[in-house]
């Protein structure tokens, strides 16, 4: 089967690998442009081109797709059986979208039609989910509405962040992929489309997504909390201050919403619905993340201080 396969970020790579490894024709591997990365700023390639330039892939990195000529006619004359996208991070334009015989497989990381969008793993861990999933679907030009090929469930642990849950979700996309494929080379595979009431979105994150509504309950802000790292992570305002908090967890105690309770080295902040949140860990503004003992002995909140 010969292939074209786009893809980006680290959560793409495995299943690269994997189509490489089960023995695909992989004609090319289409990723975005090198992007300044660190402090300094230097071009970095994307986790996916690292990883086409290990397999001795052919990688092309265009700027635009949309009416992208050279590009057509490139993907016209390979003649690909299908184009895989795997976290691309473009539209893909309706003569890609119709190019292939058996179209563009995608690998969505949830059980569409649950959390459409650009941040699924991070927006299911913060609404509580204790089951996701990965989908592969058939493209089409609307935001992951096309039809579902195979989907494969797989438990979020309470402990799970999005930085934990994410590599396991790539791991299962990637073997659901390879099965996919072998499954539509076989004609054993029949597409069916989603049940578009049941929809939910997972819009991509913004900063303002992480500050805190005391008014949420401890578990929902501690939920936030997972769902939200690396970034935009959770935040809220001391004395006037961005206070980010790093570690935190439910706890008993009667507080309300946003009102601090110092006691034994011990910091806690009231939620909603009576429910409390144990500060473990807190960044202050400009400054490296402290532990609640090192925060209350250096800045001294007073006993029913207010924050948020």
């Amino acid at each position: 089967m010969k292939l074209v396969f786009c893809g980006t970020p680290q959560f793409a790579v495995p299943s690269l690998e994997k189509l490489a490894a089960a023995g695909f024709d992989l004609r090319l591997v289409i990723t975005q442009p090198d992007r300044p990365q660190g402090r300094g700023l230097a071009l970095a390639a994307s986790p996916v081109k690292q990883a086409a330039q290990k397999l001795n892939l052919p990688v092309i990195q265009p700027d635009k797709i949309k009416k992208n000529e050279e590009l057509q006619q490139q993907l016209a004359g390979i003649a690909a059986d299908a184009i895989i996208v795997v976290g691309y991070g473009r539209i893909i334009p309706p003569w890609m979208l119709s190019l292939p015989l058996l179209g563009n497989i995608n690998v969505h990381a949830s059980l569409l039609p649950k959390y459409r969008g650009a941040a699924p793993i991070q927006w299911a861990i913060a609404h509580g989910e204790t089951v996701t999933g990965v989908t592969t679907m058939r493209l089409d030009e609307g935001l992951d509405t096309g039809d579902i090929l195979l989907q494969r469930e797989i438990a979020v642990l309470p402990e799970d962040t999005a930085v934990t849950l994410a590599p396991r979700l790539a791991a299962l996309g990637a073997d659901l992929l390879i099965e996919t494929l072998k499954g539509l080379e076989q004609g054993k595979i029949s597409a069916a489309p989603q049940d578009h009431s049941r929809s939910t979105l997972a819009p991509i994150l913004k900063k303002e997504d992480g500050l805190i509504d005391f008014n949420r309950t401890a578990v929902e802000i501690h939920n936030r909390l997972r769902g939200f790292k690396p970034w935009p992570g959770v935040y809220t305002i001391f004395r006037g201050k961005n206070l980010k908090v790093v570690d935190a967890r439910p706890a008993q105690g009667q507080l309300s919403p946003g009102e601090l309770h110092v006691k034994a080295g011990e910091l806690l902040v009231g939620c909603g619905a009576g429910t409390a949140l144990e500060l473990i860990q807190v960044q202050p503004e400009g400054k490296k993340a402290i532990t609640a003992r090192e925060f209350i002995s250096g800045y001294r909140p007073k006993e029913g201080e207010r924050i948020g």
